[in-house]
């Protein structure tokens, strides 16, 4: 494992001790000169993502801290001394880690259907319950159940680019008059997410190497009746909502109820990882990443402590950034020193 040359300390702790709630991973902590590329990020763009959602952190911890990080806006050298000083950097789990990447998509659709567009986003069903477990994807799209409740948000053209939108959970219609509509995460029919691209792979249809998001919109789009099978192997279905008051400016809303920011916001698993916490992130690849980050949302395919998605920003060159990764690397947590140290101290 890198750094070992400077580390602190070392300890197989349950996660409670750093406030969370899965146990079976331990954690380690590190030196700031242990992270390859520290000195050379931007950490005031760091901080002002991490102050997006400061308010919100509500255990004694962070408290003390989010008061003191306006004040660290001053200059980016004050910013870094802000993280460094109130903060210690610590690996839960055990590298390597996967990295992979999402964004916001912008789609041409309408507020009615039309030939061209027959596709809908829907709202969610009003007697749809948090964590119930309602009609997989298959049913849903096969017998209507939907259909005609006037639960249509906005349409769109291609069945592929609704799910994907799914997947990603947020995104822009720009409709036939230029007017553009914001939709958001509104909640889901409670199924587990399935990967789509992996069990392209396990039936040898794509390679394990060459999947990505661009690979199999292509193979659905060539292969309609096979491919809308295929998608039915996710049975996770996401339902959305309008944002009218989302500037155009601002991302998308994340996990924790405020807009994300492009190449600086995380989707985590938040039994590893509190959300609202840095994060510094290593990440491997034919495009090596290293930079503080956020972490600000979540996602169904997050699992473990040591996965990440990298939001990349709006766009179709943000999606096609993003559809690419699946790269290794390395994600080490930003804790606060007292919370970093009684983790080392309960083992």
């Amino acid at each position: 494992m890198r750094g070992a040359a400077r580390l602190l300390a070392f300890a197989a702790v349950p996660l409670l001790a750093l406030g969370l709630t899965a146990v079976s991973a331990m954690a380690q902590m590190l030196d700031f000169s242990d992270l390859k590329g520290w000195e050379q990020d931007d950490h005031r763009a760091a901080l002002s993502t991490f102050l997006d959602t400061c308010s919100l952190l509500e255990d004694p911890d962070w408290e003390p801290i989010c008061k003191l990080a306006p004040d660290a806006m001053a200059s980016p050298a004050a910013a870094r001394s802000f993280f460094e000083l109130l903060f210690r950097p610590v690996i839960v789990g055990e590298p390597p880690a996967l990295f992979t990447g999402y964004y916001e998509p912008e789609l041409p659709g309408s507020a009615v259907r039309t030939p061209r567009y027959a596709y809908p986003l829907y709202a969610r069903p009003p007697e749809l319950r948090d964590g119930q477990q309602w009609l997989d994807r298959g049913a849903i799209e096969s017998s209507g159940a939907l259909r005609g409740r006037g639960l249509e948000i906005v349409w769109l053209e291609d069945p592929v680019e609704v799910f994907f939108l799914q997947v990603q959970g947020s995104g822009r219609v720009r409709l036939p008059n230029g007017q553009v509509v914001r939709v958001g995460y509104a909640g889901r029919n409670g199924h587990p997410y399935r990967s789509v691209g992996q069990e392209l792979v396990r039936r040898g249809i794509l390679g394990a190497h060459s999947v990505s998001a661009q690979g199999i919109k292509a193979w659905v789009r060539a292969n309609p009746t096979l491919g809308a099978e295929m998608l039915h192997h996710n049975p996770s279905f996401v339902f959305f909502r309008r944002l009218p008051d989302l500037p155009p400016e601002k991302g998308p809303i994340g996990a924790m109820g405020r807009s994300i920011t492009t190449m600086r916001t995380l989707a985590v698993d938040p039994a590893y990882t509190p959300l609202g916490a840095p994060v510094w992130l290593e990440k491997a690849g034919r495009n090596p990443i290293n930079r503080l980050m956020v972490a600000q949302d979540t996602g169904g395919a997050i699992k473990g402590p040591q996965r990440a998605d990298i939001f990349f920003g709006t766009g179709p060159q943000a999606g096609e950034d993003a559809g690419t990764v699946k790269d290794g690397g390395r994600m080490v947590l930003l804790l606060p020193i007292e919370r970093a140290f009684a983790a080392l101290e309960t083992d």
